[in-house]
């Protein structure tokens, strides 16, 4: 450790190197890194009138920040956030686990009669509950209960005790019965595939596959930078294949489907897919 390191900053760095994406806190909030991306709207946002990925002079704000790149962690435009950090904050989708926020003794109960046993973290007003595996987030799923993990941030406050279990069908249930969503993107909502009518290169459905599964792998894979690695994805796929028809909605469900998995709005995925039409002209 260097001798002007915050000691926050030294353990953000010890995470990031395990996979886990992290961001300072200050009075337990983000601090507001960007004002022209309130929201988390950022990537080519159409009030921006600019195409293509987040182009912030600062890392994104919120759990969009949380970031395992040492150069970010790093970085000058941070250091400040680091020497004024109250506590420390962790993305739990992009570490692939969800944390049940369990604000007070009686949801503390609830989930020893209800749910399997797991990694618990004690908080200052009742416990974390951790579990393997990425889901939606959503606040006040019962009294006391909120899910922290895809689009959402979780204060660090240490490893916890006790192994951590897969992430359990009761607690996917909660967000299902008490929020219900439409399945994810069984069409792509606002977009289509582009018509094309241009000559085809390649004339060969494998080909076709083999893009559309790396694009998938890239975006299953992304632990930071999300919005840029989907905008990224999605640009691959339509510079190589938009202009000659052989894309199906299809194909767009499945680049969709894969974005939504790491924590990608509709809304989101939609603006990433006309951005990159529009910067390619398709």
């Amino acid at each position: 450790m260097t001798h002007d390191r915050p000691p926050l900053l030294q353990v953000a760095l010890d995470l990031a190197r395990q996979g886990v994406p992290v961001l300072p806190l200050r009075e337990k909030r983000p601090p507001a890194n960007c004002s022209a991306c309130r929201e988390t709207a950022c990537g080519g946002r159409p009030h921006m009138r600019v195409p293509g990925p987040c182009a912030c002079p600062l890392p994104c704000h919120g759990w969009a920040a949380a970031t395992i790149e040492p150069r970010v962690l790093t970085s000058p435009q941070w250091a400040a956030d680091w020497h004024h950090a109250t506590g420390l904050a962790y993305h739990p989708g992009g570490a692939r686990v969800t944390v049940l926020d369990l604000d007070d003794p009686a949801a503390v109960t609830w989930a020893r009669d209800t749910l399997p046993p797991t990694r618990t973290v004690v908080t200052t007003r009742g416990e974390h509950w951790i579990y393997g595996g990425a889901m939606r987030s959503a606040n006040a799923v019962r009294p006391g209960v909120d899910i922290k993990s895809a689009m959402s941030y979780a204060r660090w406050l240490g490893p916890g005790t006790g192994d951590m279990a897969p992430l359990p069908d009761a607690v996917r249930a909660l967000v299902v019965r008490e929020t219900p969503v439409p399945a994810p993107v069984r069409r792509p909502v606002g977009v289509s595939a582009p018509g094309g009518g241009g000559a085809c290169p390649h004339r060969s459905p494998v080909y076709l596959e083999r893009g559309i599964s790396m694009a998938e792998q890239r975006i299953t894979a992304a632990t930071s930078a999300i919005h840029t690695t989907v905008y990224s994805a999605f640009l691959a796929v339509l510079s190589a294949h938009g202009r000659c028809g052989c894309l199906t909605t299809g194909h767009v469900e499945r680049l969709f489907t894969a974005a939504r998995a790491k924590g990608e709005s509709v809304r989101h995925c939609s603006d990433a897919w006309t951005n990159a039409r529009t910067a390619l002209g398709v």
